[in-house]
């Protein structure tokens, strides 16, 4: 890979030649202006706006203009003698846990490769870096300006460096903030978290840009003279009304991608608290409500069907509708009671941790407050 910038490291009295390698490509596709009548390439030329014409790059120089009009010249070597410490350096200014690093500071990635004779202060800093949980915050001149920078060990035993924004080039978002006192119910974190769950991890690794792929079918295709056929356009998202029931609809088509059951019923309890606010009923046996939130949706992510089985293998909730039917043996009902006191007993269990879970949920946000 080649290099873009040559400098070295400045840790302490420490210096690490290296050079600086992009770390990213792009892969979109490139599309050209056309005239549509002809098939002619648009192209964007430097004219001089007093002379109209053309002007070739040698006679194109720098200039700021004031809020007067008055424009005043810069020249490439007065730039380049502007006495900046870090014009061929990346000066260390200390080391932060990577966890106070707010992601939309970042702005480019790369590599640093160490120079000739580099390595053994390279692998230092590295392993340094790597056994202190910490990252370095630099600065660097780099393309014309000065710029704020993490570096931080990568894969393959490389430092990494992403330049940063400076403080003052992020907007507050304050005024885009939700306005007003709008509250959360603990139901519906606890659901929120279930989707969380049900969703599951990423692995990075297996993810592509389907539009890309879309664009390049899309192309091939009348390269080689063919029709292409264009999918029904997606309709437009709807309005979120019931967000409890948004959030329940998301959790079952998200077991039903993923499969979570495998045959069983994937479905949510439903909460007392889009009723109104009124607890559940008590059920036909006098044992205690449902669990709710996020332990009933473990439980129910939990049920197997039982076709082929017996009795004794099926949820409480068929078994208390199989005492109902008529010509149920005696045998099949107390075989039903003893299962549903079980799931009772479990049911209770996991209200419990919920609770537990929801207070130290509770006590985080009201520390974090």
């Amino acid at each position: 890979m080649r290099s873009i910038w040559k400098g070295s490291i400045s840790f302490g009295l420490v210096s690490i030649p290296i050079k600086v390698v992009g770390a990213t490509e792009s892969h979109s596709v490139s599309f050209r202006q056309l005239h549509t009548t002809d098939n002619g390439r648009i192209r964007y030329r430097k004219v001089c706006e007093l002379e109209d014409e053309e002007v070739p790059g040698e006679e194109i120089g720098k200039g700021y203009e004031a809020p007067d009009g008055t424009v005043v010249r810069i020249t490439d070597e007065e730039l380049s003698r502007l006495p900046l410490p870090t014009a061929k350096a990346v000066e260390i200014l200390g080391f932060v846990p990577v966890d106070t690093i707010d992601l939309i500071q970042l702005d480019r990635s790369y590599y640093l490769q160490p120079d000739t004779g580099a390595e053994k202060p390279y692998v230092l800093l590295r392993e340094a870096m790597a056994r202190s949980g910490k990252v370095a915050i630099a600065k660097l001149a780099m393309r014309g300006r000065e710029t704020l920078a993490v570096l931080r060990p990568v894969s393959e035993g490389v430092l990494g460096m992403h330049t940063m924004l400076w403080p003052d080039e992020i907007r507050s978002p304050e005024a885009i903030a939700p306005q007003g006192q709008i509250s959360v119910r603990d139901a519906e974190l606890d659901l929120a978290d279930t989707l969380m769950d049900t969703l599951g991890e990423v692995d990075m690794s297996e993810l592509h840009d389907e539009y890309r792929e879309a664009v390049d079918a899309l192309i091939t295709a009348k390269l080689s003279g063919e029709l292409p056929e264009l999918p029904e356009e997606r309709p437009a998202g709807a309005k979120v009304i019931d967000l409890m029931s948004a959030l329940e609809d998301s959790v079952r088509a998200a077991r039903e991608a993923r499969g979570a059951g495998e045959g069983a019923e994937a479905t949510v309890t439903a909460l007392a608290s889009r009723r109104g606010g009124e607890e559940p009923a008590e059920t036909e046996e006098g044992g205690p409500p449902p669990a709710r939130g996020k332990a009933a949706a473990r439980k129910t992510a939990g049920k197997k069907t039982a076709a082929g089985k017996g009795t004794a293998g099926k949820t409480a909730e068929k078994k208390t509708a199989g005492k109902k039917a008529a010509g149920k043996t005696a045998e099949k009902k107390a075989a039903g009671k003893t299962a549903e006191k079980k799931a009772t007993e479990k049911q209770a269990a996991e209200k419990q941790a919920t609770e537990k879970k929801t207070a130290r949920k509770r006590t985080a946000r009201k520390r974090a407050s």
